[in-house]
């Protein structure tokens, strides 16, 4: 019997594994910068999170959760998206009640979706994410957007576009659903099922689907910024007064609106327009929420953030063809003839493996030769060859497989040697 992963989940082999690990600490290492730490949390969560959190109308919820009962009888479901959980885990652990605010947050970890799998979207696929909670400032905006952006710059994308819009407050959302409704409400029949239930739920989201996205209603419906009241007019021309500032490019989109009901004021993506990339050009998107910590019981505090696919990622920089500086080779192989050479190499592996030099040896009984083959497939750059003659005079042969120069160093100072030798001598 042949047992295949799941649909919609993939194996990350080594060759592949080194990418994720590199993209991974290179956004860890911005986070930091930006003074953001990492945070934890766990894979599932109570279902009532999510409906609460991320909005029962959202297709989310209602088409792409997993969702089970457990043997306690509780609705449990795998984590779809991150912002939720960090807001719950803001709201439990009491975090807003620290006086170093605003709260500042990364993640990286496993999302699970039942959607149709395809190129970069999977039922299991990793999210990064940041989330800032505790102020209202449009500054605060700018710097997430500059976050957003300048993790793709600084691994080499160049062909992005930020897309910007504001959502407005409960004020100006009020005032632009019933607009959408009125608008929309003739056509009803004519929308897909799925729309015939939005109009009634949020509206907005009408303007988000894929389905209806041709219907000539949705030409002329009525744009979010022309509902505007003044507060939510003014904190959008701040951000963009901020981004500008920051020479960073945008563009205003009034049909973005994003597929999360949490949304008030800004709301962005970044897209790819690297050719070839493929027809759903989004690479992340996210925005600010107010509601969403007072949802899962905590203040009225608001938040903003955003979340990309580590997937997604990696297909913009193949579109792009962005080599990322990734070192696979091996510092160096222990050829070892003979078994007391055999028991000599075990031991001084270990030992190499303690200073800090990537080390490996053959475990397959192989002849010299065939060591060497090895050594030379592994793309070791030294090999360090002992003999029962070698370990009798208290001696070892390095070969630098670049140079084909060799060496011969005592063993009471080979570990010294070695790493002398990879660290370049520093």
């Amino acid at each position: 019997m042949n047992i295949n992963a799941p649909r919609g989940t993939q194996d990350i082999l080594p060759g592949v594994s080194e990418k994720w690990q590199y993209v991974e600490q290179q956004l860890a290492d911005l986070c930091r910068r930006y003074h953001y730490k990492e945070i934890r949390t766990p894979i599932f969560e109570h279902t009532e999170l999510f409906q609460r959190g991320v909005g029962d109308s959202t297709d989310i919820v209602q088409k792409e959760m997993y969702t089970f009962e457990d043997r306690g009888g509780r609705s449990i479901t795998l984590r779809p998206e991150g912002t939720a959980s960090v807001v719950r885990a803001f709201v439990q652990n009491k975090v807003y009640g620290l006086p170093n605010q605003p709260t500042k947050y990364f993640y990286t970890g496993p999302m699970f979706r039942y959607e149709r799998p395809q190129q970069g979207r999977m039922r299991q696929f990793v999210q990064f994410g940041i989330e800032a909670l505790g102020s209202d400032d449009p500054a605060i905006d700018a710097e997430v957007l500059s976050l957003a952006l300048n993790s793709y710059k600084e691994l080499g994308l160049k062909s992005l576009k930020l897309v910007l819009n504001s959502l407005g407050d409960q004020e100006s959302r009020e005032a632009h659903r019933d607009a959408l409704i009125r608008h929309f409400d003739p056509h009803r029949e004519e929308l897909c099922a799925d729309c015939q239930v939005r109009l009634d739920q949020n509206p907005l989201r009408v303007l988000d689907c894929k389905k209806d996205r041709g219907h000539p209603a949705m030409e002329n419906a009525p744009s979010i910024l022309e509902y505007l009241n003044d507060y939510s007019r003014d904190y959008f021309e701040k951000v963009k007064q901020y981004l500008d500032v920051m020479d960073i490019e945008y563009v205003v989109d009034p049909n973005l609106v994003r597929g999360l009901d949490y949304y008030t004021h800004t709301a962005f993506e970044i897209m790819s327009e690297a050719e070839g990339f493929g027809a759903i050009t989004t690479l992340s998107g996210g925005g600010r929420y107010t509601g969403l910590v007072k949802e899962v019981g905590g203040p009225e505090t608001s938040g903003i953030g955003f979340a990309m696919s580590i997937e997604r990622l990696l297909m913009a920089l193949e579109a792009e063809g962005v080599e990322l500086p990734i070192d696979e080779g091996l510092e160096c192989f222990v050829v070892a003839l003979g078994e007391d050479a055999d028991k000599a190499a075990v031991k001084l592996t270990n030992q190499l493996r303690a200073a800090g030099v990537q080390v490996d040896k053959d475990y397959l009984g192989k002849k010299m030769k065939g060591q060497f083959k090895s050594a030379d497939r592994l793309n070791s750059k030294y090999v360090l060859v002992l003999g029962e003659q070698e370990l009798e005079n208290g001696v070892i042969n390095v070969k630098d497989m670049a140079t084909g120069e060799q060496k011969e160093i005592s063993l009471e100072t080979i570990i010294d040697y070695m790493k002398e030798q990879v660290s370049g001598g520093e």
